[in-house]
């Protein structure tokens, strides 16, 4: 028995008034596009739900509103000053602080402050993390002293001497050589010395004094010194001392402004 032609093999079926069968009428009205798109706009409308709320949450909601600032690292410095310089605006939306205007506001307005990070706590507070500067060396103004930290950068005015910070002392003359470099090179050149000292000697300085440029001296304890000369080649001046402070233990006396020719004298 012979099969189905091509041509019955590749018609449509036809309905009862002999039309192609177009199929289901779901199907032929597009009804599955339809409710695809519905899916669409139904996510869509969700996720600005969604979107709305969060906003919400973060600028319009009392939960996530400054409510504390908690400060670390301070220790001249007292928990009310930094808050009190920071100007943290409570209440406000956590989310809408300006940390970096805080940062500003705590170095303009305390110039202890070496740096500081203002960071947002969730759910309602700003932390401020602080390093304050230390004093180097201290210039006497009067009664009081002016604290000069390790960048010669000075800082704050105490009435009392901070323990165990050398005096530094600027008799220089008003020179050519001195209107060249300014006091502020001159004390920066201190500190540089300062920070180059060996450890035994570093110990126990007493006071930096500063002549001029190239005329920087030291004095420890017992009433013992030391020429330093310029701050230039700190680190064979320190050597040169550290060796000359163990051959001559007694001596009063220590120059290491050449420190391939240093010397000692006196007991």
């Amino acid at each position: 028995m012979a099969g189905p032609t091509t041509a019955e093999r590749g018609a449509r079926p036809r309905s009862e008034s002999g039309r192609p069968d177009e199929g289901p009428p779901g199907r032929r009205f597009g009804l599955p596009r339809l409710r695809f798109s519905s899916r669409v706009l139904i996510v869509f409308f969700a996720a600005a739900l969604l979107v709305a709320g969060g906003v919400w949450a973060l600028y319009g909601s009392s939960w996530l509103r400054i409510e504390k600032v908690n400060t670390s690292g301070t220790d001249a410095l007292t928990h009310a000053e930094v808050v009190a310089a920071a100007a943290v605006p409570v209440g406000a939306p956590l989310i809408s602080v300006d940390t970096d205007g805080i940062e500003a506001r705590l170095r303009q307005k305390l110039p202890r402050i070496d740096s500081v990070e203002a960071v947002r706590s969730w759910p309602n507070g700003i932390g401020l993390k602080v390093i304050e500067r230390k004093p180097a060396l201290l210039l006497k103004n009067g009664a009081k002293f002016i604290e000069v930290d390790a960048e010669g950068v000075r800082f704050a005015t105490v009435e009392k001497a901070p323990k165990d910070v050398p005096l530094l002392e600027l008799a220089v003359d008003r020179s050519a050589a001195t209107r060249r470099f300014g006091t502020e090179r001159l004390t920066r050149e201190a500190v540089r010395v300062h920070a180059e000292l060996p450890a035994k000697a570093a110990r126990d300085i007493r006071v930096v004094r500063v002549r001029s440029y190239d005329s920087i001296s030291l004095e420890l304890t017992g009433g013992r010194t030391v020429m330093w000369g310029s701050g230039e080649d700190g680190t064979a001046k320190a050597r040169a001392l550290t060796a000359l402070m163990k051959a001559v233990p007694t001596a009063g006396h220590f120059d290491v402004s050449a420190p391939t020719a240093p010397a000692a004298s006196g007991s």
